[in-house]
């Protein structure tokens, strides 16, 4: 075979590798649908033990909105893991010592707010790493945990996190908090409906890719999801609290 030909065979093989290569790549993407993630993936979901609640937070921190969560959950004698952004975190690094020095658990929610779908292992490695170190360099100490943007999966996202020592954490429910159309009693109403023993909430305590102002909607809600926990039976708190399925010993 001539060396044209065996370059055109090499050309061939490759392109008939990459739909398998991208199938791959985008297996995970199926953890995104909440039912069967809940269902068959619990430990990726976030459930823990039946009598706690994890409150979880992605987006921050953002100087004009997150000291108001800081406040009234201090108020309220609970403690919460937020999932920060690198971008947002360098904005504002002694606010994150403050969740620290607060009892508050600090996590990964990537560099850039963009889906790791579209991005290769490279790229998705080099994220995960660079928000890992800036949030080991503001609050003086590693995360253990991680949650991709729109939590969305992949396979470059697994295999990066086990070489960074990051444990990804989904969420069982959320108020979808995010939409501009969304107000306090539907953010509530949408947290309980999926809501049971063991589960994980997802709220945001920054609109930086949210609706304008969407923060303070979270923020009147907050109170009422609190109450509806705790007159359950269940105690709130961080994930490194909520049990052994969830964070690794």
């Amino acid at each position: 075979m001539t060396a044209t030909r065996l370059a055109r065979a090499g050309a061939l093989a490759s392109a008939a590798a990459l739909p398998a290569l991208a199938a791959l790549h985008a297996a995970p993407v199926a953890s995104t649908f909440g039912p069967l993630r809940n269902r068959v993936m619990p430990k990726l979901a976030g459930q823990g033990r039946p009598d706690h609640i994890a409150l979880t937070f992605d987006d921050g921190p953002d100087h004009l909105s997150t000291p108001h969560f800081l406040r009234l959950l201090d108020a309220r004698g609970v403690r919460a893991t937020f999932f920060l952004l690198g971008s947002m975190l360098v904005r504002s690094p002694g606010l994150a010592r403050e969740m620290t020095d607060a009892g508050h658990e600090i996590a990964v929610h990537g560099w850039h707010h963009r889906p790791l779908l579209l991005r290769g292992p490279r790229a998705t490695y080099e994220d995960l790493a660079r928000a890992r170190d800036a949030v080991a360099a503001a609050t003086g100490h590693p995360p253990t945990l991680f949650r991709p943007p729109y939590g969305v999966m992949t396979t470059s996202a697994h295999l990066a996190g086990r070489r960074l020592g990051l444990t990804p954490v989904l969420w069982t429910c959320w108020g979808e908090d995010w939409r501009r159309r969304a107000t306090p009693r539907s953010v509530y109403d949408t947290v309980l409906r999926d809501l049971r023993g063991g589960g994980t909430i997802l709220l945001h305590d920054s609109d930086c890719t949210s609706a304008t102002g969407s923060w303070r909607t979270t923020l009147t809600a907050l109170p009422r999801i609190l109450d509806a926990c705790q007159e359950g039976g269940r105690q709130v708190g961080p994930l490194r609290e909520h049990g052994p399925r969830t964070v690794p010993r």
